[in-house]
């Protein structure tokens, strides 16, 4: 029933799409503003002035349109943009986006992403709360050329109000479902025609969805907040802007549902349907960063720099086994630093040749340990009954050192340090020739790679002999290895494009593209913990020696990408649309896969070859004075070229995680009031889905495709502004995650209806 339902929504999208075309041309009214038109991007410093005028399929959502639907964090629209998807699981660190049927739930991002020109060093900060949002930029495709690693599948550009354009004081305070609340206030301030400067500060708190019925707490409370300062001078030629933020978070999370085992002889009918694990998860993070952007106008070029320092500190309290019983967990901490620059020299965006030229350089040391503790759950099903499986050993083994001094825990300690050191050289050269442009584009890029690992145990178990007259005999364990892993990876990434505007104010283009992208190789750090048991039972005489380097280092991963697009608008500008055909080659795709059954950690691995191919159209009409519509639609065929795993070939087979379809229809009705209180009452619907989505390689798990119905109605003033929101109006059942881990299936159900009050107030 939900599956018949979302396809009447989405059939009725793309209806809507088709009849906007010939209603949207005899309408002579100034588009909306609730429309995210495209503004000349003065914050910009390497794309054009003009995302409409790029060889990209681009989606921008206003201020506007973000403050009317609460918008504080990417996540929270990502189901505007046709083929991005952001599943909300776990906790903040998952921050997995998966873009055109690509995407990893760990390690590097398959998409970048900038606030106020500054690049975030860390996925895991891509769940953030961003306040005062000007407008977020969604950049779909390859943009390696000019931003280089992980930007293969897009880029998400973020930029927040300017105290020299926008002047006051802003107070907001929210209240909603779930004892939720954010509480939020904010100055800007202009010293002249020179020099403004902002303070912005939130904080919010939920109470959480979901309750572990092991204790009968629940399970993803959350607080967050942050602060920004930021000062901006401008003189004639000459500009500096100093952005200082600073952001937190406290949650539980991580409310996985026991669905069952892959084994019938482990199966658990008593937790099926529930979240039930015995110890406690969390994940805090702390966060600070500043940075500087130097412009200064020589005539006919510009010079830019733009430095940025990050600091990140966060803790990861996991119950890996989400069972009530005491198998494993995990206590991650991790502390980073990084620093970045980047000189961008450009032309004037005049005349027949136009031409970009940069430099970037990256440094980054992140410290992190993370022990693994194993209980006796875990110590007896998933080491000493594979070890008395398979020794060969004519008696029993059990841990400790003699009868009744059995050990209750094994800690199996990792520690890293890893350095990353990044240098890259580009340039893009545009050639405009009367209605057509032509642009070429280069980067060269080396990143080198450096852990340093040290792992350890020291622990003991005894062999039991099956002859009763043979005295047990005790054997002690002490691992306590360390070494030096490091790989460079050069990188050589280049970008073909072609354009034609069908008008002469080029209203309407045309483009077609050749690009490659990249996501970085690395290291499995998560796997460390699988290495040390493995060398326990390899000090036992189960396993030969293993070769760290090749279980725990996985390789780039390319793509090569062909686009044809085009964007399109109206005379006075009452139908917007962008419309694009794509199609990827990948190599070395890099998925998340579990080992094997009994392993206790995942890993990054390079999965062959891959495709993908699809469309993607937006849209945007003001169908009357005050009414209007928008909407998207997605989608993508991924498949695997080449995977072989466990003996098992994938081929043919869909890629997981990476939904075939998403859609997005709003209609906005505004209604004018003759009051002197009231100007005007602002009614939106909205329907947003995704799906199909495949769980894993095999295909046999999948989440059909869903469709959520959200609703507001809005009364606003000269000063003020009061939303009644509803999220999940029909209480839709779906979900957004599922793995399988020691054979055990879990899943992540999606939140809920709820439904809040949101004040806003501005004094100007």
């Amino acid at each position: 029933m939900m599956a018949v339902r979302a396809r009447k929504y989405l059939l009725l999208a793309v209806g809507m799409l088709v009849s906007w075309v010939a209603y949207a041309n005899d309408n002579e009214s100034k588009i909306d503003t609730l429309i995210a038109m495209d503004r000349v991007q003065i914050t910009a410093i390497k794309q054009g002035s003009e995302l409409r005028r790029e060889a990209v399929a681009a989606s921008i959502l206003s201020g506007r349109t973000l403050e009317m639907g609460g918008v504080s964090a990417v996540k929270d629209v990502m189901t505007e943009v046709p083929n991005l998807f952001m599943p909300d699981y776990g906790s903040r660190t998952t921050s997995s986006i998966y873009v055109r049927g690509m995407g990893t739930r760990i390690d590097q991002p398959v998409v970048g992403m900038n606030v106020d020109n500054v690049p975030l060093a860390d996925k895991n900060l891509y769940d953030t709360e961003v306040q005062d949002i000007e407008r977020i930029e969604f950049l779909r495709g390859p943009q390696a050329t000019l931003y280089g690693r992980n930007t293969m599948g897009g880029l998400i550009n973020v930029y927040t109000l300017s105290p020299l354009t926008y002047q006051g004081v802003r107070l907001r305070a929210d209240y909603g479902s779930r004892n939720s609340y954010r509480i939020a206030a904010s100055t800007y301030n202009r010293l002249g025609e020179k020099f403004g400067f902002s303070v912005a500060a939130q904080f919010a708190h939920c109470d959480g969805y979901w309750r572990n019925l092991y204790n009968n707490s629940l399970c993803d409370r959350e607080n967050s907040g942050s602060f920004r300062t930021k000062f901006q001078y401008r003189k004639g030629a000459l500009s500096i802007d100093n952005t200082l933020a600073f952001s937190m978070v406290e949650q539980g999370g991580y409310p996985y549902e026991y669905i069952g085992s892959s084994n019938p002889d482990k199966h658990r009918e008593e937790l099926v349907g529930k979240i039930n694990y015995n110890e406690p998860c969390s994940y805090d993070r702390w966060a600070v960063s500043d940075a500087l952007s130097i412009r200064r106008e020589f005539g006919k070029f510009s010079l830019a720099s733009i430095t940025s320092y990050q600091y990140m500190s966060d803790k990861m309290h996991l119950d890996n086994d989400f069972l009530p019983e005491y198998y494993f967990t995990l206590e991650q901490r991790k502390q980073q630093h990084n620093i970045a620059e980047d000189f961008v020299l450009r032309s004037k965006e005049e005349g027949v040749y136009r031409w970009l030229v940069g430099v970037n350089g990256f440094f980054k040391r992140e410290k992190m340990q993370a022990p693994v503790t194993f209980g006796t759950t875990g110590i007896e099903r998933l080491i000493l009954d594979n070890i008395n499986a398979h020794s060969g050993y004519d008696g029993e083994y059990r841990w400790g050192d003699v009868v009744g001094n059995e050990a209750d825990e094994i800690l199996l300690d990792s520690r890293f340090d890893t350095q990353n050191i990044g240098i890259a050289a580009y340039h893009r050269s545009d050639i405009h020739l009367g209605r057509w442009r032509l642009s070429v584009g280069l980067r060269l890029d080396y990143e080198l790679v450096q852990m340093l690992y040290n792992t350890n145990t020291n622990t003991c178990y005894t062999m039991f002999p099956s002859d009763v007259a043979k005295n047990p005999t005790t054997h002690r364990i002490n691992i306590d290895n360390s070494d030096l892993l490091t790989r460079g990876f050069f990188e050589f990434l280049p970008s073909l494009s072609a354009s034609v505007d069908l008008d002469d104010v080029g209203r309407n283009m045309l483009y077609l593209s050749a690009s490659k992208g990249y996501k970085a190789g690395g290291f499995n750090t998560q796997m460390f913990s699988e290495v040390l048991q493995r060398e326990l039972q390899m000090k036992m005489g189960l396993y030969r020696d293993i070769d760290i380097e090749e279980l725990c280092a996985y390789d780039p991963e390319h793509s090569y990408n062909l686009e044809l697009g085009g964007h399109f608008a109206t005379r006075n500008g009452a139908f917007t649309a962008d419309a694009a055909l794509f199609y990827i080659e990948c190599v070395n795709q890099q998925l998340t896969i579990f080992p094997d059954e009994n392993s206790t950690g995942r890993m990054m691995t390079n999965a062959g070859r891959t495709r993908s191919f699809g469309v993607e159209l937006s849209a945007a009409a003001r169908l009357a004075k005050t009414l209007v519509l928008r909407g998207s639609y997605g989608y993508t065929n991924a498949k695997f070229r080449e995977f072989k795993s466990g003996g098992v070939d994938y081929a043919g087979n869909y890629i997981p995680y990476a939904p075939q379809n998403s859609l997005s229809l709003r209609l906005v009705q505004t209604v004018p009031f003759r009051s002197r209180w009231i100007d005007r009452m602002v009614l939106s619907v909205g329907v947003t889905g995704a799906g199909r989505i495949y769980w894993n390689e095999a295909n046999d798990v999948s989440q059909p495709l869903y469709a959520l119905l959200d609703g507001s109605v809005r009364f606003e003033g000269e000063k003020w502004a009061v939303d009644l929101w509803c999220k999940n109006a029909t209480n839709t059942k779906y979900n957004v995650f599922y793995f399988e881990s020691m054979g055990n299936r879990f899943l992540q159900r999606g939140r809920p209806m709820a439904g809040g009050v949101r004040v806003i107030i501005n004094i100007l």
